[in-house]
Order: structure tokens, then sequence, then C-alpha cells
């Protein structure tokens, strides 16, 4: 690959590489959204109750959250192609696993393997086209694995349900394999070794474990806050408030911490850090609450539901890679603060909607407001990593999906509760909700539409509080050989 940063063009080989570093996204991303449709047939399947069958959901999302910083660490000091690699076999035999499971037990822990691997693909993902790629392609190959996460997140529901009706809910997990040998075995031909960032660093153990417990307590929390358990909720909010304290306390003192602190008084790096959880924060609350709009108040059916949804993922699919390459051209910070406001316009237009609302005008809505987080996405994990040194780039990559995934628990529990405000408890129960008038429920949905638009906005804010830098194109930074 050549060196000169004023190329715009991605090589074959410069592609394969993004190609099989995005197969990984592509699979995290489908599996956080493939289970959900089948988990009634999982239920049935081995005869337990709803609440229990949810931990195939919660098991994976909390093992995940919690160990993509130690995934990059480790990375770091072992090599980015082997540990994503092992990564990789470590998710696909979880898979399989999964597809075979004679109980619910076994399920559970075959997902929480499952999700080690997928801690591990994620975690690397940017910071290895960021070390593989140069500069000047940053922004485009970050684009392209965007919107093969998209992708997957997108096609989860829709693949899952597909393959639960035609054979069984094992399929979705057996679906993975195929996928899974073919990037391996082309990644062990295409990833280039290169040396270690770290090797004779150490594994934070204690950080690792302190922040395991916070992340893990914190999604706990939020996914059982607004369930039948909510003193028990609030508990594990608490413990995580603890032992996040405990990390922050230990890591400034570690002589080789977890995440390097001092990274956050760039300001840039802090800020559009936060701006991640932000726009996956009003995302993942729009994509938690429109099925309810539109099942509840328009009264159409929940497949059909779903196609309309496709919208917004849609729009994230278009714009994500055309984003990125354009970031690389003309700099970040434009690109994010004009899919920061196309957002904010897009929730204005959802805010207004009725039950007289075509599903043709909701349709476009929800497609802006994916077109909006698809331009800001890319060119925000673009500009978070270009913030760090080369020796925090594995950390920095592994922190930008804690506060991915953070964003979307965070949005899906604060979204709810604002609806829970908004129209009562009864939201809280769909059967219930059903009682309620359609004039409450719209007001219930216009609260959390405006209250995601603030979000957008509050992200625009902090933009503004960002220095603009010289394109990645235009950047001295040099690129890796290939």
């Amino acid at each position: 690959m050549s060196e000169n940063s004023s190329s715009q063009k991605m090589s074959p080989k410069d592609l394969m590489i993004v190609i099989v570093i995005a197969l990984g996204s592509f699979m995290a991303g489908l599996d956080a959204t493939i289970v959900n449709i089948a988990l009634p047939a999982i239920a049935k399947s081995f005869d337990v109750s709803t609440v229990a069958v949810s931990w195939v959901l919660n098991a994976y999302l909390i093992i995940l959250v919690s160990l993509l910083l130690a995934a990059s660490r480790l990375g770091d000091m072992k090599g980015y192609r082997n540990i994503f690699l092992g990564g990789f076999a470590l998710f696909t035999l979880g898979s399989a696993l999964c597809g075979l499971s004679p109980t619910l037990d076994i399920l559970i822990l075959s997902r929480m393997l499952q999700a080690v691997g997928g801690a591990v693909i994620s975690a690397l993902g940017a910071v290895m086209v960021t070390s593989y790629l140069s500069a000047s392609l940053r922004g485009q190959a970050l684009g392209i694995v965007a919107m093969f996460t998209m992708l997957g997140a997108a096609l989860g529901p829709v693949v899952g349900g597909f393959l639960t009706s035609a054979f069984s809910w094992q399929y979705i997990f057996l679906v993975n394999l195929p996928v899974g040998v073919v990037a391996i075995i082309l990644g062990m031909h295409i990833l280039p070794r290169l040396d270690p960032v770290t090797p004779k660093a150490r594994m934070d153990n204690t950080g690792t474990v302190l922040v395991f417990v916070a992340l893990g307590t914190l999604i706990f929390g939020l996914t059982t806050l607004e369930g039948a358990a909510p003193f028990l909720g609030a508990v594990a909010l608490v413990v995580s408030g603890v032992f996040w304290i405990l990390f922050f306390l230990f890591e400034r003192r570690a002589n080789e911490p977890l995440i390097n602190l001092s990274l956050f008084a760039n300001r840039g790096y802090s800020l559009q850090n936060i701006n991640v959880m932000l726009i996956q924060m009003a995302m993942a609350g729009v994509m938690v609450i429109m099925p309810f709009y539109l099942e509840m108040v328009k009264k159409i059916p929940a497949d059909d539901a779903g196609t309309i949804l496709l919208a917004l993922p849609i729009g994230m699919i278009l714009t994500a890679p055309l984003a990125g390459k354009i970031s690389d051209v003309i700099g970040t910070k434009k690109p994010i603060i004009t899919g920061f406001a196309l957002c904010t316009v897009a929730l204005f237009f959802l805010s207004t909607i009725s039950g007289h609302t075509s599903v043709g005008h909701i349709a476009v809505y929800l497609f802006l407001l994916g077109a909006g987080t698809g331009i800001a996405f890319s060119p925000l994990n673009s500009a978070v990593m270009g913030e760090c040194p080369v020796k925090d780039r594995g950390s920095t990559s592994g922190l930008v999906k804690v506060m991915t995934n953070l964003g979307s628990s965070l949005g899906v529990a604060t979204v709810m509760l604002v609806a829970t405000v908004a129209a009562g408890p009864k939201l809280a129960k769909v059967s219930s909700a059903h009682a309620l008038s359609a004039a409450d429920l719209a007001g219930a949905f216009d609260a959390t539409f405006l209250f995601c638009m603030a979000l957008e906005i509050i992200g625009i804010i902090l933009m503004l509080a960002v220095a603009g830098k010289e394109p990645t194109g235009e950047s001295s930074e040099p690129g890796i050989g290939i």
C-alpha cells in the first residue's frame, strides 16, 4: 500500500483487509438483534418464563460490553491479527454451541462464550483499520466497517424471523458458522502480521475486574429498572457507581492502566466520545419506542412495522461509507455537525406525527434520522481515533465500542422512562397501553422524540467546542506499508 497521504483511492488489498474486519462487525451487529425475535420460540422450546429467557440477551450484552477494554489491551500486547482471529474463532465456536444447546443454562453459557469472542472482534475493528491503512483512508474504511455493522443490526430481526419461522431458533446461531469460517480463512491470508504495539505490557487485572463489575451492574441495572424488579435495578446502579469510582481512583495510580485517563484532558477526545454515546442513545431510543407507536397508534401488524423500521438503518447504510470518505477530504467536524443537525430535523418531524400521519411520511423521517446518524457516526469514529497517540489506539478502539453500547442501553432505558412519565405506568405494559387513548399515547411519543432531539442538539453544541483539524488525507501521519 502506498504511504502517500494524498491518495484517496483504496487498493484491492486495502479493501480486502477492510472487508475481513467488517465481517466481524457484521456478525457482532447481527447477533445484537437476531436473537430478540426468537426469544418466544426459545422460551417455548425450553418451557421457561420470559424473564428467564431474557438472560439469553442480557448475559451476552453484559459480557460483551464489560470485556471490550480488556480485549483492546490484549490486542496491544499480543498483536491485533492473532487476537482478532482468535476472537472470531471463539465467536464461531460459541455460535455452534448455542445452536446445539440442550438446555437454557447451556445456551446462556454458550452465549457468554460467544460474547467473549464478540468483544474481541468488536474492540479491535477500529484500531486494526487505523493501524493497517494510511490516515488518508481512515474515514472511508471506518465508514465501510460502520456500514457492515449497521447492515448486520438491520438484517438481524429479518433473518432471525425467517430462520425461526422456516426452520427453528437454533439456526439463528448456526448461520454464523459459514461466515465465521470464511472470515477466519480470509483473515489468515489477508491480515498483515505486525508487531504488537506494547509487547512488554501487562494486563491490568484489577482494572479489568473493576470495569467488568461497573459495566456489568450498569447494564443489569438498566435492563432491570423498567422490569418487574425496579428496586434490584436501582441497587445494581448504585453498586455500579461505587465501582466506577473505584475504577477511576485505581486507574489514576496504576503503572499500566487499562485506559489512559490523561487522554480525557484532550477536549476533542472527551467530547467526541460523549457524542458517540449521544447519537447512539437517540437512535436506539427511537428504534425501541417506534414499534409501540406503529402497533398501538397506527394499528400496524408487527411484521409490517418491522419493515417500516428498516428505513432507519437503510439511511445509515447508504450514508456511512460516503460520509467517511468525505471526512478524509474536508475533515471530520463539518460532517459530524451536519449529521447531528439532520438528526435534529428528523426528530422534530417525528415529534409532530399523530395517528393521521401517513406511513410514507414516517418512513421518510426515519430514513432522514438514519442518514444523519450515518453521516455523523463514521467521521466521529475517525475523529476519536485521530485524537490519540499510536500506543493508545487499542484502548480507544475499545472505548468507542463501550460508548456505543452504553449509548444503546442508556437510550432504551431513558426513552422508556420518559414515555412512562409522559403517559403513565401503563405504557410499560403493552397489553395495558392499548387501553390508553391515541391522544395520550401520541403525547408520550412526542415527549420521547423531543428528548432524543435534545440529545442531538447537545451533540451539536459539544462539537462546536471541538477545534477543527486538518483532513486526515492531508495529515503528516504515515501509513503502515503492507
